[in-house]
C-alpha cells in the first residue's frame, strides 16, 4: 500500500451539510489556501474535515495537537537503527511531499514555538524547511493545511498569534440547529427521532449554563454517546447522567441542575 492509499478515506463519512461550508472549503482547496475550522468541542469539526477528504478523493493526515508538543513532532526527526541513524519525517512533512491534506486538530493546544513551523505552509512558499537534515521541502500541489481551533478556550496563554490567524482562510462552526442535530443523532446511532429530540432539548440546557458554571456546553458528540448508550438498553436517564453530565462538571449545583433538566424530559 502506498502512503497516499494509506491515508486515503474509502469509505463516506456520515457529515450533516448545514449551510455553504462544503462549497466555501471546495473553492479553499481548489486555490489551496490554508483553512481554519473554527468552533466548540464536538460540534462536527473533525468529521467535516474528513468528509470533505473523502468528497475530494485526497489523503488526509491528522495530527492531535497537544502541549508538549514539539517542533520535530511535526516535521520530523533523525532515530537510531542498527546500522547508525535515519531520518523519519514527521506527518507535517510526509503530508507535504505525499501531496495530502494535513489536519492538525486543536491547534490552539500547541506551543507557539511548535506553530510557527508551519507558517511558510501557509504563504507563496509553500516550503518546509527541515534544519536537522539540510533540506528544503517544496509542498506537493495537492498539499493543502487544515486546522481546526476552538475560540472559547482562548487565554493569555492558550490563543493563536495575530500572525498565525491571518495566515489561514476560516470556516465558523456551532451546534447544529435542533431539528437538524435531531436528525443526526438519529443517523449516527439508529435511535428513534422522539428520544432524540429528547437527548437535543438536554443539549440546550446545558450550552445555556455555558459560561454560568460550565466552560463548554454538552456537545454534539456527548449526545451521541447518550445515544448509543441508550441503543445498549441503558435507561435514559442513566445513560444522559453517563453521557452528559458526569464528563463536564465535577460541580454539585451544576450537576444537579443538569439532573433535573433529565428527569424533566424523561418523566
Amino acid at each position: 500500500m502506498t502512503d497516499k492509499e494509506q491515508y486515503r478515506i474509502h469509505e463516506e463519512p456520515f457529515y450533516q451539510v448545514q449551510s455553504d461550508e462544503v462549497e466555501l472549503y471546495e473553492a479553499a482547496y481548489a486555490a489551496r489556501l490554508p483553512v481554519m475550522v473554527k468552533g466548540p468541542t464536538g460540534c462536527g469539526k473533525s468529521r467535516f474535515v474528513e468528509y470533505m477528504a473523502w468528497k475530494l478523493d485526497k489523503p488526509l493526515i491528522s495530527v492531535a495537537c497537544n502541549e508538549d508538543m514539539t517542533a520535530s513532532d511535526l516535521v520530523g526527526r533523525f532515530l537510531l537503527d542498527a546500522t547508525g541513524t535515519r531520518w523519519q519525517d514527521g506527518p507535517l512533512t510526509q503530508a507535504a511531499r505525499i501531496g495530502a491534506i494535513c489536519y492538525l486538530d486543536e491547534i490552539v493546544e500547541a506551543r507557539q514555538d511548535t506553530t510557527v513551523v508551519i507558517h511558510p505552509l501557509t504563504d507563496h512558499r509553500r516550503t518546509l524547511l527541515l534544519d536537522k537534515k539540510g533540506e528544503l521541502v517544496e509542498a506537493h500541489e495537492n498539499f493543502q493545511l487544515v486546522i481546526s481551533y476552538n475560540p472559547g478556550y482562548q487565554s493569555l496563554m492558550k490563543d493563536l498569534k495575530q500572525s498565525t490567524k491571518q495566515r489561514f482562510s476560516a470556516l465558523e462552526f456551532d451546534y447544529a440547529v435542533a431539528d437538524v442535530e435531531t436528525g443526526i443523532i438519529a443517523k449516527e446511532t439508529g435511535i428513534d427521532t422522539d428520544t432524540a429530540t429528547k437527548l437535543v432539548k438536554i443539549g440546550e440546557t446545558g450550552r445555556n449554563l455555558k459560561g454560568h458554571g460550565l466552560d463548554e456546553g454538552i456537545s454534539t458528540r456527548l449526545l451521541v454517546y447518550a445515544a448509543q448508550l441508550i441503543d445498549q438498553g441503558i435507561a435514559p436517564r442513566a445513560a444522559c447522567r453517563m453521557a452528559l453530565v458526569r464528563p463536564i462538571t465535577d460541580d454539585a449545583d451544576i450537576r444537579d441542575t443538569l439532573d433535573h433538566a433529565i428527569d424533566s424530559v424523561f418523566d
